[in-house]
């Protein structure tokens, strides 16, 4: 198969509520993740092999205004990866689909597609070795191919009953644990022959979504080409993450920097034979790297494990970096402690802050002091653009975007949603 030719699909719908409030106000797949938008690992790891025609099915006004001034037609991220021929992106036109099936369908007439066509999901991280994907489609006949990775929760995945071919006798998504027939779960990448144009657009499959007001693949369109016995099969991936909760984004960020996924970091390590990375090709930023292997060879500064920092960001002396990614422009104060965690970019970080396994969005501020330090810990999410002041604690705790937590708060395991919920919900 003919890379260049096929088609990439990526459906982009829904709220994203498990990763909330990072996506209370931007789509999910451009929330930040390891200094670059989240979409860009899956539309970088397809390029690089050769796919060079995307397709964003953007169900809702955010979506698309988000990815549009993002990509627009492309041309900005074919440049920005080194990608020639350059990439070419269109966008679902002002159509209200039903779901993510119902996405393809009106995109691929909309845009008269004829070409297979690869669905991947614009939230999720993966390897997946295309010309071997595309090669066991076509030796089986298959209508439709799906990617499937092995989990322990089933319960939250569309799972694969297959016999010793591979072929896909049962579907079921999101079974009980015993009512599973395996723990093969859906990855959300199919590839899917041009015939499924048809059956996608036939009476039969207008009516089911007529019905369920909803052509979903995982819960509608892919039971359905099974049960009616059309030649589906699955396709087993070794390296896969759903990044849709702060643990599971965390658990992905860890894997990355230590070498599970290719990071695509351009630059070069700082640390010989360590994955520490801090970025930058321009003369102002390569005095900022420069600056931070400085003072880490003079000891001001402690760098356990790996770490990705951003480009033109600063990092005061004393302070420690663990497992850590920060992004561009922040500024962090004198002995500050960032282990297991992400920082967006334009972030700022008062001294002796603490901050464990936790997310921070842009441009969030966190006062602190010695004399008056603030933590932020287990798990807890700080939307874009809140203002945190000194000497407070916030244990497995949401923020939602651009408010205020007075001094001296403490919230353990809340949902902070607006300023009554500061209040009302401090310990």
């Amino acid at each position: 198969m003919n890379l260049e030719k096929l088609r990439c699909f990526i459906p982009i719908g829904g709220q994203a509520k498990r990763l909330m409030p990072l996506t209370h106000d931007i789509s999910k797949p451009c929330v930040r993740f390891l200094n670059r938008p989240l979409i860009e690992f899956s539309m970088a790891t397809l390029a690089e092999q050769g796919v060079r025609n995307f397709i964003f099915g953007e169900c809702g006004y955010t979506n698309y205004s988000n990815l549009f001034d993002q990509y627009g037609e492309g041309v900005g991220f074919s440049a920005k990866y080194k990608i020639e021929p350059r990439v070419h992106i269109r966008h679902q036109p002002n159509l209200d689909d039903l779901g993510s099936a119902d996405s393809y369908r009106l995109n691929v007439e909309y845009y008269d597609v004829l070409d297979p066509v690869l669905v991947v999901q614009g939230d999720n991280l993966f390897n997946i070795d295309l010309n071997d994907f595309t090669k066991r489609h076509e030796e089986r006949g298959a209508m439709m191919t799906i990617a499937l990775t092995r989990v322990k929760k089933v319960e939250e995945y569309g799972i694969a009953g297959l016999d010793k071919d591979l072929k896909i006798k049962r579907f079921v998504e999101k079974p009980s644990e015993e009512k599973a027939p395996s723990n093969f779960a859906n990855a959300g990448i199919y590839l899917l022959s041009p015939e499924v144009r048809k059956i996608v657009e036939s009476e039969e499959v207008k009516k089911i979504t007529e019905e369920r007001r909803r052509l979903d693949f995982g819960f509608d369109f892919i039971p359905y080409l099974v049960d009616k016995g059309f030649p589906v099969y699955g396709y087993e991936l070794k390296v896969w993450y759903d990044v849709g909760s702060p643990e599971s984004y965390l658990k992905a960020m860890h894997d990355f920097l230590h070498g599970k996924l290719d990071m695509r970091v351009l630059e070069e390590r700082i640390l010989p034979n360590r994955n520490v990375w801090v970025q930058g090709y321009s003369e102002e930023s390569v005095k900022r790297r420069e600056d931070i292997v400085r003072k880490y060879k003079e000891n001001k500064l402690c760098i356990d494990g790996a770490a990705l920092i951003g480009r033109h960001t600063r990092i005061g002396d004393y302070s420690k970096i663990s497992d850590s990614s920060i992004d561009n422009f922040c500024i962090l104060g004198e002995h500050v402690n960032v282990k297991g965690s992400a920082i967006m970019d334009a972030a700022k970080i008062g001294d002796c802050a603490n901050l464990s396994d936790s997310i921070l969005g842009r441009k969030v501020v966190v006062e602190s002091s010695r004399e008056n330090p603030t933590c932020i810990e287990s798990t807890s999410v700080i939307g874009n653009a809140v203002y945190i002041r000194k000497g407070c604690r916030l244990i497995r705790t949401k923020v939602n975007p651009s408010l205020a937590i007075p001094p001296d708060m403490i919230y353990k395991d809340k949902f902070l949603q607006n300023y009554e919920d500061v209040v009302r919900l401090a310990s």
